[in-house]
């Protein structure tokens, strides 16, 4: 249980842990989670050098690491209330920090709700998924060959 600052963009985060990470990522661990006033809330430091995550970036990473050790996948989430969804420079600047990460990489830009969503879906980068939490049940793939999962540069 963690005790988080007040705030839109922390109760989007209890969302994700709470709605999100059983719907779509059952069985992950959480690896990193970041408070708006704690940037480092929880970290398992022992599980991010196992999978070559760059702890001393923590600033770079998302607003939350889940890791899916039966697929070896490691999802990446951002909280959207008023800014940071997964653009193509903000992909591109993950994949170059996690170059040595052997897990497979699942980009998730969470929202609220849909005119948040809307707000942002231009910037969306492809080879990602979104995710609102006022329809918890329902994700939006923003890629061609497949649904939810890492894709293959």
């Amino acid at each position: 249980m963690f005790l988080l600052s007040p705030g839109s963009h922390n109760e989007l985060q209890a969302a994700i842990i709470k709605e999100f990470a059983p719907r779509f990522a059952g069985g992950a661990i959480l690896v990193y989670f970041g408070d708006t006033s704690r940037k480092q809330l929880f970290l398992e430091k022992d599980l991010m050098k196992q999978l070559r995550v760059p702890i001393t970036e923590h600033d770079k990473l998302p607003d939350l690491v889940l890791y899916l050790k039966s697929k070896n996948w490691l999802f990446l989430i951002e909280a959207v209330t008023t800014h940071g969804p997964f653009s193509p420079k903000r992909q591109k600047e993950i994949e170059q920090m996690l170059r040595n990460c052997k897990a497979e990489r699942v980009y998730v830009t969470a929202f609220p709700d849909r005119p948040t969503f809307k707000k942002y879906a231009h910037d969306l980068a492809w080879e990602t998924e979104a995710w609102i939490a006022s329809d918890p049940d329902h994700m939006i793939h923003f890629n061609g060959d497949k649904f939810l999962g890492p894709h293959k540069k």
